[in-house]
C-alpha cells in the first residue's frame, strides 16, 4: 500500500513479529457498515486510511470507523484496483459517532489536524488522486458546517496556500475496504508506526499546528482567555483546578547540579537528569492508591492527580491527563526503533516519561511516568505543603 516501506524495512518488521495478512482479496468481506450500529455518520478522505482511521477511533463518542473507498466507476473495488488510480475512487473513512458526545464540528477540527488540505495531488508521501483529501457531506447541515469550517481555516492564515476549493463534496457510494485494512494500526502496530512516521504526516502536522495539534472535543465551544503576544500571563486551561496563571508557577525552579546530586537519590538523578528509566513494578508509586497530587521531584511543580491515575498494567504510574497541560513539555524521542513522545516538566526540565495513545477514555492517552521523577503529596497535607488550591479536588 505505502511506497516507502522498503524490502530491508519489511525484513526488519518480520523479525519484529509483524504479520501482514493479505488473505482477503475483495473489498467488504467480513465488514459491513451496518456493524457500526445506530448513530450519525460522517465521511472523510484524508490520504492513507490507516492513518485517518486510527486518529478518529481514539476519540470518545466515536463508535466505529470503517476504512474504504468512495466515488469511482467500479462497484465493490479491490485495493489493487483503487491503487492503480484508474477507478476514480479515493481512500476514505466512514466515522460513526454519538452527537451527544462529539459533534460534527469536532470531527471537522480533528480532520484538519490530520491532513494537508491544500494538496490536491495526494497526501504526504502517498501520491495520486486516490489519496486526495475530501469532506463528503451527507446532508445540507453537514455541508453548511463544512463550508463554514473551510472559510474559517482559510481566514486563519495557517496555510501558505488556500484550501482546495472542491474539498467539500456530496457523499457518494462507500465501499468498505478489505478486512485486513480495518483497524490496521492495531493489528499491525509496528508496520503502521514505521509507515506513519516515515510518511511525513506527523512532521507536517506538528510544524503546521504546534501546540494546537491535540484537540479536545468541545474545545471550539469553550470560552475563556486565549494566549496572546500582548498578555503577560496565560490562564491555565483547567478552571476546575483553580484560576491559575503561568506566573503562579514561576516559583518552581531547577537547582544547580551539585544541589541536585545532594538532594536526589542516584535513581532519581539518573531518571530526571539522564533520561533513565526505572524498572516496572519495582518503583514507589506504580500501585499507589492514595488520594493526592504528584509533583516534580526536582522543582515541585504540580504535574498529576490521583483522580486521573489508573492501572495500565505496565508497572509504571499511569495517568489519563496532567493537572495542567501547560506544565508538560513534549519532545520527540528517537532512542528506540520507533519515535516516541517524551514528557518533561516545564520549569524543572525533568525527564518524566512518555505519552502514548493507548489510554482509556476520556482522553485516550496514557501518560506513563517514572516514580523516581515524582513526589507524592497526600490530600491531607496539600495545604501544609503549599498546594492548598488543590484541596477542593478531593472533597
Amino acid at each position: 500500500m505505502k511506497h516507502l516501506i522498503s524490502l530491508g524495512a519489511a525484513a526488519l518488521l518480520v523479525l519484529a513479529g509483524s504479520v501482514y495478512s493479505t488473505s482477503h482479496q475483495s473489498s467488504g468481506q467480513g465488514m459491513d457498515a451496518s456493524m457500526a450500529g445506530q448513530g450519525a455518520v460522517a465521511t472523510f478522505a484524508g490520504g492513507c486510511f490507516w492513518c485517518t482511521e486510527s486518529t478518529f477511533e481514539k476519540y470518545p463518542g466515536v463508535t466505529e470507523v470503517i476504512s474504504g473507498y468512495v466515488g469511482g466507476h467500479v462497484d465493490n473495488p479491490t485495493y489493487k484496483q483503487v491503487s492503480s488510480g484508474k477507478t476514480g475512487h479515493v481512500e476514505a473513512v466512514e466515522v460513526y459517532y454519538d452527537p451527544a458526545k462529539i459533534s460534527y464540528d469536532d470531527l471537522l477540527q480533528i480532520f484538519w489536524r490530520e491532513i494537508n488540505p491544500t494538496d490536491g495531488g495526494g497526501q504526504f508521501v502517498d501520491r495520486g488522486y486516490h489519496y486526495r483529501p475530501f469532506i463528503f457531506v451527507h446532508n445540507d447541515e453537514q455541508r453548511a458546517a463544512a463550508e463554514q469550517s473551510v472559510a474559517q481555516m482559510n481566514a486563519s492564515g495557517r496555510y501558505s496556500k488556500p484550501i482546495l476549493p472542491d474539498i467539500v463534496r456530496n457523499h457518494e457510494r462507500f465501499w468498505p475496504a478489505e478486512e485486513y485494512h480495518q483497524n490496521y494500526y492495531a493489528t499491525n502496530p509496528i508496520r503502521y508506526k514505521f509507515y506513519r512516521y516515515n510518511s511525513g504526516r506527523d512532521q507536517y502536522l506538528e510544524q503546521t499546528w504546534g501546540e494546537e495539534l491535540k484537540y479536545t472535543p468541545g474545545q471550539m465551544m469553550k470560552t475563556g482567555a486565549m494566549k496572546s503576544e500582548s498578555m503577560g500571563t496565560m490562564p491555565m486551561a483547567s478552571p476546575a483546578k483553580g484560576n491559575l496563571t503561568m506566573s503562579d508557577f514561576e516559583q518552581f525552579t531547577k537547582p544547580d547540579e551539585p544541589t541536585l546530586r545532594q538532594r536526589l537519590t542516584p535513581l532519581q538523578f539518573k531518571v530526571t537528569q539522564e533520561e533513565g528509566t526505572e524498572p516496572p513494578f519495582r518503583n514507589e508509586f506504580w500501585d499507589n492508591k492514595q488520594a493526592g497530587i504528584y509533583v516534580d521531584v526536582v522543582s515541585g511543580e504540580p504535574l498529576f492527580s490521583s483522580l486521573d491515575k489508573y492501572d495500565s498494567q505496565s508497572g509504571w504510574p499511569s495517568f489519563t491527563q496532567p493537572l495542567h497541560k501547560e506544565l508538560i513539555v513534549e519532545k520527540t524521542d528517537f532512542k528506540l526503533i520507533m519515535p516516541r513522545t517524551e514528557l518533561r516538566s516545564r520549569y524543572g526540565d525533568s525527564h518524566l516519561g512518555h505519552v502514548f495513545d493507548d489510554g482509556p477514555a476520556p482522553t485516550g492517552l496514557r501518560y506513563c511516568i517514572n516514580s523516581a521523577a515524582l513526589r507524592f503529596i497526600p490530600k491531607e497535607r496539600l495545604a501544609e505543603e503549599g498546594y492548598g488550591q488543590y484541596s477542593h479536588l478531593f472533597q
